[in-house]
């Protein structure tokens, strides 16, 4: 910043203001000596009438404020001048004319008084920053001033120095107001303006010069260096009692009072200059932080005594701050070059103040509960914070290559102490002064490490406590550890994680953790070889006899890099020791938890389980021993990805690798458990997941050499590793869609898994094919893996159940057009990827408005259920699969709401007409009975009128049979009771009337399986079932009296309720059954009506 020019708004007409003017610049332009000499003439000669010399100067200037001050006129024209004399040569050599004029003016009080009112004032008269800072620096020079006069002459500064403090300090409050409102923020920190500078530093004159005893005290000198130790240390404990006169006394302790009052401005002072320091100098900082503190402990203690009885404690006060400030505001000044030639005396006091009080001076308190020698030793402490902080770097060393040695030793000393604030404030500088790490050149290089070198034992000593020496010298080992870098101290850290004492193990895993801290916090990093070297002894930390220890380990292992740990902490997850399998836990979850979205870290425990998979050393507790060999018990990791889940805020960053590598990795089954065990967070982002599987699909391409033959789809090639890869490639993006729950398959809108709906029924040819060309969505492709005329039994099995996941609207209208072709064409394979679509859908749930759609469905059935079969067969397979469809159309009818609120009603329990509410059962139980589909009206239990039969072969109704069989085994429980009382009624009916004997014994065995499976629900139709089990029993084939004898074995073995409704009936039940197992001619019936027998005649 240039200096600016003042310029003085004087008369232009008055010449005594001009002639003002002419006369300081003469004064202020001579030179020092010269002017010395002037002032010591002054007198001899006062009738010159010219301003041409010195004398003739200040004979007008002498005369003029004489003036002005009797007439009480401004005396700016005076001041301004000094001022910005002050600021125009300050630094300079020969440049302190402005306090030799001052000085010579006052010797006489009245003009003294009158030029330092006029110049307090000023600070807060002009509002013109330039002038403000002028104002710091010349007001700075006066209160520092060191006259030498080269004539005998009085002082007029000294004599007059009290005065001058007085009115002066009327301007510290103003001063803060301007230190304050120039502070600035640049990159985060507070940064002070070159005004707010000055005026700190003007604001520490002022108040250090309150503190002194005797006029302008000089620093002591090294000669006189023990003598300041013991005036030093008086300081803390209250016995600071300078001797001085009567008068003296007196101003020392107006001046004290002066200091006292102006405490919270004080206060200010330090947190501003902790906040302009805290980033460029940190350890000053620290200094500052402290004697902030002590401010503020000073107030808190002795701020707060109103009466006269307690006016001793706060004199007491008074005398601590003045004679503590007296030390701390020399230090305190932001521009003072003065310091750097004594700093070697100062920093000898100091060191001497701490080694005495420490070697003489226990830590026990007094009984006023005070610590002797403690809060001397603090004092010393912020001193020397203070004093070396404020260094520069080239400073600095230079320093350190002298007094390291001694520095260290007085700092080590410390260590021992209780007080925290002793222990805090010896870390700050023995991290500065030992453990710095920017040395400047080799040789203060190799001087720093060959004194950490020196004190790294006695630290490692201490580290055999818990205390807060203890918490310090952690942090001071771990910067060394981090600046070491050939490794030495950490390896000797790393060596007591191993030792037998306890306390020193939980010492070492601080040192560890704030390792971790420093160098996760700086550029520099350790050696890899560092870092496994750490990883693995903290891995055995698991297995610590102390919890404490254990569980800190646990803490750190997420902030070390997880390449160096998963595979170990792997194993140990599956330990047999369950300390240290609980303990790999913990860590594991908070490793997982610390990288919560980093999708490499989730590669690395799949990668971990696989290759342990693999390991020969899975302990035999942890395998699951199946077809697939040794298997890792996975239950065990659900626990940790449900934690891991909990902590995860953007799924979206890891599903898309996590479906890519699942895909690169299809036949590793561990991926496919942890997808299983986050379905739900892949279902809330099912369109990435549907994405990535789309374009993985699009890409793949079928050999299909391995095919022998189009029609019999068998694999005959002898390269089954190819035919495995190949195989796994297309099951795996089936497995990942079948991992998404079913709400998924809601999204009618999800252009990536249907497309537009509209389209994907457009696009179903007319022979009942998807277009292979229409990849557009993964609806399509699903189709097409399930009705490809060449496809892996595999993976077309697996198609064909997603297919009968998609919503009914999609499903439905496609696949009865798809199963109507095929059977049409006899496509034995579509057939079952058909039916195993409708099966998985009709589980999925039912929606009654698709009765059309399954009439059609059921047409188709028809037809395949028509053809000749052979036990084994894949005719007889695909029968096999009709039969289930048709059980499961009947369950799905059965159980919609509709059919189980009516099943209560007495109307149609007796009546059957519920019947009508489930079309598949009308067409089944019709079927059964007739041989053709009529409308079943309500039967005549009692009717003995024998039904036409038609021409359906007998194979196809026993088909019938079975599907109410298969149908009594699925059906749900709330879906028995409807189920019951809609077939029982026709089926008791029809033993009746059915001349058929297969078809009577078919019946029966129907009944059988009701009875059996649906339970209580046959209550209403018990004595009825009875009557039907006797009669078989008396007059019915024989494939019939044993579908009898079981159906009479299932009624005695159901609840009481129904045994009582049936009471009555056993009876005659008894004598058949004696009867018939003694004569009936097979051997196989007579032993079961033996048994049924034995359980009647039982007690």
């Amino acid at each position: 910043m240039e200096e600016e020019e003042i310029m003085w708004k004087l008369d232009s007409n008055s010449v005594e203001s001009a002639t003002i003017g002419r006369v300081m610049s003469t004064l202020l332009s001579s030179r020092p000596r010269k002017l010395q000499e002037a002032i010591f003439r002054f007198g001899s000669n006062p009738h010159q009438t010219s301003v041409s010399s010195s004398d003739e100067s200040l004979w007008f200037l002498n005369k003029y404020v004489t003036d002005a001050v009797e007439k009480k006129d401004s005396l700016d024209q005076i001041l301004v001048p000094m001022i910005e004399s002050s600021l125009k040569y300050r630094g300079r050599k020969h440049s302190n004319q402005p306090m030799i004029i001052l000085n010579w003016l006052f010797q006489e009080k009245l003009l003294c008084k009158a030029l330092v009112t006029s110049l307090a004032t000023m600070i807060s008269r002009k509002e013109d920053r330039y002038i403000a800072l002028g104002w710091c620096t010349l007001v700075r020079e006066l209160l520092e001033v060191e006259i030498t006069m080269t004539q005998p002459t009085k002082n007029g500064v000294s004599e007059n120095y009290y005065a001058l403090l007085e009115i002066l300090c009327a301007c510290i409050p103003r001063l803060t107001v301007i230190m304050c409102d120039g502070s600035g923020l640049q990159d985060g920190s507070e940064l002070p303006t070159r005004l707010s500078v000055a005026a700190a530093d003007c604001f520490l004159a002022l108040t250090e010069a309150l503190t002194r005893k005797t006029l302008l005290s000089k620093v002591p000198s090294r000669n006189n260096a023990s003598n300041s130790v013991v005036a030093l240390s008086r300081i803390a404990e209250n016995k600071v009692e300078p001797v001085t006169t009567s008068s003296e006394a007196s101003n020392n302790v107006e001046l004290d009072w002066l200091l006292w009052d102006h405490l919270d401005e004080l206060i200010v002072l330090v947190q501003k200059l902790v906040a302009w320091n805290r980033k460029s100098r940190p350890l000053y900082a620290k200094g500052l932080e402290q004697v902030l503190k002590w401010l503020e402990e000073i107030k808190s203690h002795y701020g707060n005594f109103p009466d006269e009885a307690d006016k001793k404690i706060l004199k007491t006060g008074v005398l601590l701050l003045s004679s503590c400030w007296k030390h701390y505001s020399r230090l305190l000044h932001l521009e003072d070059h003065k310091i750097s030639q004594h700093y070697k005396d100062l920093l000898e006091q100091y060191l001497s103040g701490i080694q005495f009080y420490t070697e003489n001076c226990t830590e026990k308190r007094t009984e006023n509960g005070d610590t002797t020698g403690i809060e001397t030793r603090k004092f010393f402490l912020n001193c020397l914070s203070l004093l070396l902080g404020r260094f520069d770097q080239q400073q600095f060393d230079r320093i350190m290559l002298e007094y390291g040695i001694e520095i260290s030793n007085a700092l080590l000393s410390q260590f021992h102490s209780a007080d925290e604030d002793v222990i805090e404030g010896s870390f700050s500088i023995f991290k500065a002064a030992v453990f710095k790490a920017n040395y400047s050149s080799s040789q203060s290089r190799s001087t720093g490490t060959s004194m950490m070198d020196s004190v790294v034992p006695s630290l490692l000593d201490l580290l055999n406590e818990r205390n807060v020496t203890s918490k310090a010298v952690v942090m001071l080992v771990a910067e060394y550890c981090f600046i070491n870098t050939d490794g030495h101290c950490l390896q000797e850290i790393l060596k007591l994680l191993d030792s037998p004492n306890a306390l020193q193990r939980t010492n070492a895993v601080d040192v560890v953790r704030e390792l971790i801290r420093i160098s996760s916090d700086s550029v520099h990093v350790l050696s890899n070889s560092m870092w496994q070297d750490v990883a693995k002894r903290l891995l055995e930390r698991l297995a610590d006899e102390e919890p404490e220890i254990r569980s800190n380990t646990s803490n750190l292992l997420p902030m070390i890099d997880p390449s160096l740990i998963f595979p170990s902490l792997v194993h140990l997850f599956y330990s047999s020791d369950e300390r240290v399998c609980l303990s790999a836990s913990d860590a594991l979850i908070a490793v997982l938890k610390y990288h919560s979205e980093k999708h490499e870290v989730i590669f690395m425990l799949l990668d971990s389980l696989s290759n342990l998979t693999q390991s020969l050393d899975i302990p035999d507790s942890s395998r699951d021993k199946g077809q697939g060999g040794s298997m890792l018990d996975f239950d065990k990791v659900r626990m940790l990805i449900a934690e891991w889940s909990k902590s995860v805020k953007d799924w979206k960053l890891l599903i898309e690798p996590l479906i890519d590598k699942m895909l690169a990795e299809p036949s590793n089954a561990n991926i496919v458990k942890f997808l299983s065990h986050i379905s739900e967070h892949l279902a809330d982002n099912a369109d990435i997941v549907f994405s990535r599987v789309l374009l993985h699909m699009k890409g793949q391409e079928l050999d299909k050499s391995f095919f022998a033959r189009p029609d019999s789809r068998t694999c005959t090639s002898n390269d089954s590793d190819a035919f495995t890869r190949s195989l796994f490639d297309r099951l795996c993006p089936l497995l990942i869609i079948r991992l998404l729950p079913l709400r998924v398959f809601n999204h009618l809108q999800s252009r990536v898994l249907y497309g537009q709906c509209n389209e994907v029924l457009l696009h179903a040819s007319k022979n009942g094919d998807i277009d292979m060309n229409r990849h557009d969505c993964v609806a399509t492709l699903l189709m097409n893996r399930a009705f490809g005329k060449f496809e892996f039994e595999d993976v077309r099995k697996l198609a064909a159940e997603l297919c009968g996941r998609f919503h009914p609207k999609v499903l439905f209208p496609i696949i009865s057009s798809q199963l109507e072709h095929a059977a049409e064409s006899q496509d034995i394979l579509k057939i079952k990827a058909c039916l195993f679509c409708i099966c998985t859908s009709l589980v999925r749930g039912w929606d009654p408005k698709f009765c059309n759609v399954l009439l059609k469905v059921r047409n188709s059935i028809e037809k395949v259920l028509l053809w000749r079969s052979l036990e084994g067969d894949e005719v007889s397979k695909a029968q096999h699969g009709c039969i289930d469809c048709l059980a499961l159309m009947i369950c799905a009818e059965v159980q919609t709401p509709e059919s189980i609120r009516n099943s209560s009603t007495s109307e149609n329990i007796v009546a059957g007409k519920m019947c009508s509410r489930s079309p598949t059962l009308n067409y089944v139980i019709s079927q059964l009975m007739h041989g053709k589909h009529e409308f079943m009206s309500p039967p005549k239990l009692n009717s003995k009128t024998y039904i036409s039969e038609s021409s359906f072969p007998l194979p196809f109704r026993i088909c019938m049979a079975n599907t109410l069989i298969s149908a009594c085994q699925k059906i749900s429980d709330i879906g028995r009771e409807p189920f019951a009382q809609m077939t029982l009624p026709h089926l008791v009916h029809s033993i009746e009337v059915v001349r058929d004997q297969e078809i009577r014994a078919a019946c029966i065995q129907v009944v059988f399986s009701v009875v059996y499976h649906v339970k209580s629900a046959v209550l209403p139709f018990a004595p009825d079932i009875l009557e039907v089990a006797l009669k078989s029993l008396r007059e019915g084939s024989e494939k019939e009296k044993m579908a009898g004898a079981k159906l009479m074995a299932s009624l005695m073995a159901s609840e009481d309720p129904i045994l009582e409704c049936i009471s009555e009936g056993l009876l005659e039940a008894r004598s058949l059954l004696s009867v018939m197992s003694s004569t009936d001619p097979s051997p196989d019936l007579r032993q079961l009506c033996k048994k049924l027998l034995v359980c009647l005649t039982s007690p």
